[in-house]
């Protein structure tokens, strides 16, 4: 019989006494019993036909004993699960099922549990599984070991980062004071070798606040506690930690005055510094708040430019970094400036072209010009340079400056290729029409109207008045004009053509806002003051066609031409009549009227005859 086969009949007869079938007399290892007694010692669970023959030889006693050990086993399983479970559940948020028997995260989780400290290759384990939660609460159970042995308390077993004592030592750490149950707690732990180091940490605490409070001048505060805010105000003071608003009201509500002094200075020395860093100063030494360096980086902060005292400042102590930096951050605000649709002031302009920034300058000309143009409806003007006489003409209109003879010729000969509605008659607009109209017009004869009543009032000339009128109806506001000429006593006035203007332009304005009766009155006292001048006359025959006396008004305008009128004033007339029509039907008639009287010369009012069809076409259709 060779070595093995007796090494196997050996342990046959150790399984079938563990297993209580040595009444079983067949020792031979090629016996079934010896298959099933392996299976059952290895943990596999035998199947029916084993358990069949074990009945059939009555082995009754060895299937209950294979049954209880499986069922143990699976006890175990079961509680090394559960063990598992609890274990991620402590250490980590992530589930595991049916995943514990084969991961190496087992063992770590044990071992971890047990206060051990985790070795360089389990820690890239969970590194490259992702586990950093576990990583982190090691690092903690680790942290919480080397502070047990700092502060004595190695007697307390428990390693959770959750304990109290894990709290309690790293605030003793931290330098912090224990509250009252911290201290009774470590009382009931017997961990006085713990509390025999806060009580020597607490001198020294004291020592120190008693220190600091000489140091920042907080002597008259009396309360010495270490629990008092004062000493941790002091405590971040002397960090330099900057106080939170909380801390700085509790310093003055306390009237430590003097303490709030020094807090003050370190912050104006702490943003002296960063300023000094962002501005490229540091190496200028002083650090005062008081240091014309720190008003000169505050002024650079605040976007403000630097004047030629302040720039001699830094260029002697060579801090030209700090003048290009702060030369740049100016350019980029106004640049900012114009870029959100601001017009520069006068002085920032000055500074541009001193720091021959003409980019900018050229810019901000642009921007302004657009906005100009947008503000005056002249934006489809094809000319976009600044150097265009328009810009000069029209920052002239928005300061409310009289425009010259040049510039009025200029606005004249130009056009623009635009629909514009209707300002008024004399300010209208159509495709093709002057830049010398619409609100452009309108601002010119406004200034020019506010200049005339202006220099009434310094010269007391009467003759301003009637330029004036003329000036506000042509700006479209016909009732200034009138305002300008209610209260004045003719009777006073010796000059007859003076009174003749005056009424003659009172009228106009009456006529202007179809007052006709008033307006006619006006014009033939006019007449009266004086028979010669042919403006009353062009008047009347005006009001005559607007009330579709038109035979009359062909007479007055005849007069008007025999004293002198031009046939153009009467065609002027006659556009304006057509114009401000009140009614369809009223331009019509006028329109007919002139086209038959002269097809030629009123050539122009076809074109309001075609408007009048259309829309008597489109009133048909409604």
């Amino acid at each position: 019989m060779n070595h093995e086969h007796q090494t196997r009949v050996e342990h046959f007869a150790t399984l079938k006494s563990k297993y209580k079938a040595t009444d079983y007399e067949d020792s031979s290892p090629a016996s079934l019993l010896y298959l099933i007694l392996r299976k059952a010692d290895l943990g596999i669970q035998i199947i029916e036909v084993e358990v069949i023959w074990l009945i059939d030889h009555q082995l009754l006693q060895t299937l209950k004993v294979v049954r209880e050990q499986y069922r143990q086993r699976e006890k175990e399983l079961k509680q090394l699960e559960n063990e598992f479970e609890q274990l991620t559940y402590k250490y980590t948020t992530t589930t595991f099922h049916g995943y514990w028997k084969s991961t190496p995260l087992y063992f770590i989780l044990r071992r971890l549990d047990s206060g051990n400290k985790l070795t360089g290759s389990e820690i890239k384990w969970l590194q490259y599984c992702g586990y950093t939660e576990i990583i982190t609460i090691a690092k903690e159970i680790e942290h919480f070991a080397k502070l047990k042995a700092k502060y004595q308390a190695t007697k307390d077993k428990d390693s959770s980062p959750d304990s109290r004592l894990y709290g309690i030592l790293k605030r003793l750490d931290n330098k912090e004071r224990l509250h009252d149950s911290d201290i009774t707690w470590l009382n009931e732990q017997e961990l006085f070798e713990t509390l025999a180091i806060f009580q020597q940490q607490e001198t020294a605490n004291q020592a120190e606040f008693a220190q600091l409070k000489d140091k920042y001048k907080a002597t008259k505060h009396s309360n010495s506690s270490l629990s008092s805010p004062l000493y941790l105000i002091l405590k971040n003071l002397e960090t330099d930690q900057p106080l939170s608003t909380s801390e700085l009201d509790w310093l003055e509500a306390n009237q430590l005055i003097e303490t709030l002094d020094i807090v003050r200075e370190l912050e104006q020395k702490r943003h002296f510094v960063e300023l000094k860093a962002k501005y490229k100063a540091s190496q200028y030494e002083d650090s005062s708040p008081s240091s014309h360096l720190y008003k000169v980086l505050k002024k650079i902060e605040s976007e403000h430019p630097l004047g030629e005292p302040d720039i001699n400042f830094l260029k002697k102590r060579k801090l030209t970094d700090t003048i290009t930096i702060a030369q740049d951050k100016y350019a980029a605000t106004l640049k900012s400036k114009i870029e959100l649709g601001d017009k520069l002031e006068e002085s920032e302009v000055n500074w541009l072209k001193e720091n021959e920034q003409e980019n900018i300058i050229a810019i901000a000309q642009a921007k302004h010009f657009a906005t100009l143009k947008s503000k005056y409806d002249v934006s489809d003007y094809q000319d976009k340079s600044p150097s265009s006489p328009l810009y000069a003409i029209l920052q002239k209109l928005k300061k409310a400056e009289r425009l010259e003879p040049t510039d009025v010729a200029w606005l004249e000969e130009n056009k623009i290729k635009r629909h514009q509605s209707n300002y008024g008659y004399y300010g209208g607009r159509e495709e093709g029409y002057k830049l010398f109209s619409g609100k452009i017009w309108n601002t010119y004869h406004k200034i020019e109207a506010k200049f005339y009543e202006q220099e009434y009032q310094r010269t007391g000339n009467k003759w301003n008045l009637p330029n004036a009128s003329s000036h506000w109806r042509k700006a479209d506001q016909p009732k200034q004009a009138l305002k300008l000429t209610e209260n004045l006593n003719f009777d006073k006035i010796k000059e007859n053509k003076l009174k003749s203007a005056l009424l003659t332009t009172r009228g106009g304005a009456f006529r202007d806002i179809h007052e006709l009766k008033k307006a006619e009155k006006c014009a033939l006292k006019a007449i009266e003051y004086q028979p010669s001048s042919h403006h009353p006359y062009t008047l009347m025959g005006a009001i005559c066609f607007e009330r579709g006396q038109y035979s009359k008004g062909e007479d007055w305008f005849e007069k008007a031409i025999q004293r002198g009128a031009s046939p153009r004033d009467q065609d002027a007339e006659m556009k304006r009549v057509v114009k401000n029509a009140k009614d369809e039907n009223k331009r019509r008639e006028v329109v007919e009227y002139l086209l038959k009287k002269d097809p030629q010369r009123y050539a122009w009012a076809k074109s309001y005859e075609k408007k009048s069809k259309k829309k008597g076409k489109g009133q048909g259709k409604r």
